[in-house]
């Protein structure tokens, strides 16, 4: 499972208690929390104010479906959620450890690996074929 968010404008007629604001993406509007599955199908989608951290919108999103994760049997592997640089895993661990004791036996987090700047600069400018 692949979890992300993505702050965006909403429309001007959308109440002012929907909206917030997003220092990071400085985006006045919400905030889509999206866990897809292997393949990009979703899985779980949840919808806050965009000053909501994604830490918090995840707690959120996991928490409204932890039936889920309560019906999924042990005797099965752990399902890793692959999370970007922007989420603390170790936060997120202990908040939703409150809302259901045995989730991390269900469960595990695994941090995207961060690109360096080389590769970020090689994905900029790719280098041509035989060149």
């Amino acid at each position: 499972m692949i979890i992300d968010s993505q702050a965006v404008k909403n429309t001007c007629n959308a109440s002012v208690k929907s909206k917030g604001f997003c220092f990071y993406k400085t985006t006045n509007g919400i905030k889509r929390h999206l866990a897809v599955e292997h393949l990009g199908f979703p899985f779980f989608v949840h919808c806050t104010k965009a000053s909501v951290s994604d830490d918090m919108g995840l707690i959120e999103m996991l928490s409204h479906n932890i039936d889920y994760f309560k019906s999924k049997p042990v005797n099965i592997p752990k399902i890793t959620i692959l999370l970007d640089n922007g989420y603390h895993p170790e936060k997120i661990i202990q908040e939703l450890k409150k809302i259901y004791p045995a989730i991390m036996t269900k469960i595990r987090f695994k941090l995207s690996p961060k690109p360096s700047k080389a590769e970020k600069k090689q994905d900029l400018f790719p280098s041509k074929p035989g060149g």
